[in-house]
């Protein structure tokens, strides 16, 4: 069994896997991690290898984490081999979450062209063709960075976090005015993007994972798949390619 850790800018995400079937998923705060991975280890004893992420804090070592593994352990790098051909220009600067969704997406869509969008801190945009080849794409900020920034350059519109909640087409009172620009401006940057790509690749699919893909999804109007731990999975993959 294969243990997933995948340090975030906000949070840790955790999971175990069985070959390609995850067994477990769980969240914690980063002070948590090495806790979180010991109970882990405790539910499911047959855990023997393990692959970990560190986006936030590449500089960082989390050292606890490979304690008593026996298999194969990775430290996810831009070194690390990976089950496609990335032709990124700058490949050591390529983020290690999109090195994780382009895995995923040619393990669960072998053969295909694929747009991955993953809409968390920042959105991501990433294009994967039917040739196994990681193009790169775009990266723009997320919905509560966008909040985030209205807040802080402007004296009296306050602080808000992305909501699920239905918005109006017309906001009729600051808060909606915001969460209508806001939300919906990200909704017709995706569409741009979608019709952008599909002029190059007809046959795309699209997959919309990351924290705010249910929020974004409920406004899309295009035909899209929303995968939960779609990146755990492109790690999981990752950690079995370099293990066979």
């Amino acid at each position: 069994m294969n243990l997933i850790i995948d340090i975030g800018n906000t949070r840790v995400k955790l999971a175990v896997f069985k070959e390609k079937k995850i067994k477990k998923a769980v969240v914690c705060p980063k002070e948590e991690l090495i806790q979180a991975q010991e109970h882990l280890r405790e539910e499911f004893p047959e855990i023997s290898d393990g692959i970990l992420a560190n986006v936030a804090e590449p500089k960082n070592s989390y050292v606890g984490w490979v304690s008593g593994l026996g298999g194969k352990t990775i430290e996810l790098s831009a070194k690390t081999p990976v089950p496609f051909i990335n032709k990124y220009e700058t490949p050591e600067s390529l983020g290690l979450d999109r090195i994780a969704l382009a895995a995923a997406a040619v393990s669960l869509y072998p053969n295909e062209n694929v747009l991955v969008i993953d809409a968390g801190t920042c959105v991501t945009y990433d294009i994967i063709t039917k040739n196994n080849e990681y193009l790169g794409g775009a990266i723009s900020p997320g919905l509560n960075m966008r909040f985030r920034a209205i807040n802080n350059f402007t004296a009296n519109l306050p602080l808000l976090r992305a909501s699920s909640k239905e918005i109006p087409d017309v906001g009729q009172n600051t808060i909606q005015s915001l969460h209508l620009g806001i939300t919906q401006g990200l909704i017709y940057e995706i569409q741009g993007f979608l019709t952008q790509y599909r002029q190059t690749y007809s046959d795309l699919t699209v997959i919309l994972t990351g924290g705010d893909a249910e929020i974004l999804s409920k406004r899309l109007k295009n035909s899209i798949f929303v995968a939960k731990n779609f990146l755990s999975t492109g790690l999981n993959c990752i950690l079995e390619y370099n293990k066979h």
